[in-house]
């Protein structure tokens, strides 16, 4: 017997064909309630899903044969991850194929505030420079600044050869001290030490107990007050209060945020009004490009574990053994 895919992502035709060759596809509305999901799903065998799609004990009770759970983000903290494990179902993200996406965006950010470009931008908008008013203070250049790297994975790396052809210097940290294989040129430092030397911070760390809130007040205490923060990486890895704060006193010059704490954020949440931060919407992979290839990427990783193999993305690789 086919087994029973269920989908609730939109999909070009052609990774919907890919789906159909390989079982019977059943497309569901991911948005509804856990009942409603659970009972939509019932029997399945594989799911594809997006962040949010509840998968909890009442849906596992109903799929005793659930293999695979595919989520066409790279992100999981939506997911039990260790409920999932304990019924042998392995958890699929989408990994490698948004590193140029999420690495691209970074640097933008970076120029945009090394050069000061949303206050300029603005400068011209508003009728100030028609109106010969007096220009926003003179910006900087990159070259030679320090970007500090925390979490030197595969878009940590991504930014560092971006950042050597800007010709910064580069230090990094992560829990591991030695540079893998065929790294960028970058020297480690404790995350105390790249706090304090850097010009720019960039964070591209996992969401876990160990990096929640791993900058903080204290953290933030540390960097020169001309330093920059950027945080492409998970809302909650920065205490975004002490943030506002450091932001709010000048104990850093600025910020360029692609997550928050809280997505989306209240529409009276501060830190998005204030004149030296930058925030987006999460648009990290918000290219058409970037996306279709995580779609893909999921489509692939459901059929090679329905198919017995063991696909690119995984986070629990243990339950297939």
């Amino acid at each position: 017997m086919a087994p029973k895919i269920c989908n609730t992502v939109i999909l070009e035709l052609e990774l919907e064909d890919q789906l159909k060759a390989r079982g019977d596809l059943h497309n569901f509305n991911g948005r509804e309630s856990a009942a409603e999901v659970a009972q939509a799903v019932q029997g399945a065998n594989g799911l594809l899903v997006f962040p949010g799609v509840p998968i909890g004990e009442e849906l596992l009770a109903g799929t005793p044969d659930l293999k695979v759970v595919a989520t066409t983000s790279v992100g999981v903290n939506a997911f039990d991850i260790d409920l999932l494990t304990k019924h042998g179902v392995a958890m699929c993200n989408t990994p490698i194929v948004l590193n140029d996406a999420v690495a691209d965006l970074t640097m933008a950010q970076l120029i945009i505030l090394s050069r000061n470009l949303v206050g300029f931008e603005q400068y011209s908008r508003s009728g100030a420079w028609g109106r010969r008013e007096p220009q926003p203070a003179l910006a900087h250049d990159p070259q030679q600044k320090t970007i500090g790297i925390v979490g030197f994975g595969r878009i940590g790396m991504e930014v560092a050869r971006r950042a050597h052809s800007l010709k910064m210097n580069v230090i990094w940290n992560d829990v591991f001290g030695e540079a893998p294989a065929g790294s960028p040129q970058g020297d480690y430092r404790s995350l105390d030490d790249l706090l304090k030397e850097s010009d720019f911070v960039t964070l591209h760390t996992d969401l876990n107990p160990s990096s929640f809130h791993l900058i903080g007040e204290r953290e933030l205490s540390l960097m020169p007050s001309s330093a920059y923060l950027i945080n492409n990486a998970r809302g909650p890895v920065v205490d975004q209060k002490a943030l506002t704060a450091a932001l709010e006193d000048g104990t850093i010059a600025g910020a360029a945020l692609d997550v928050l704490e809280d997505e989306p954020p209240d529409p009276e949440e501060p830190i998005v009004s204030l004149p030296n931060v930058i925030t987006f919407p999460h648009i990290g992979t918000a290219t058409e490009e970037t996306r279709r290839a995580m779609r893909g990427l999921a489509v692939e990783n459901l059929i090679n574990v329905l198919d017995g193999r063991m696909p690119r993305g995984i986070v629990n690789p243990e339950v297939l053994g």
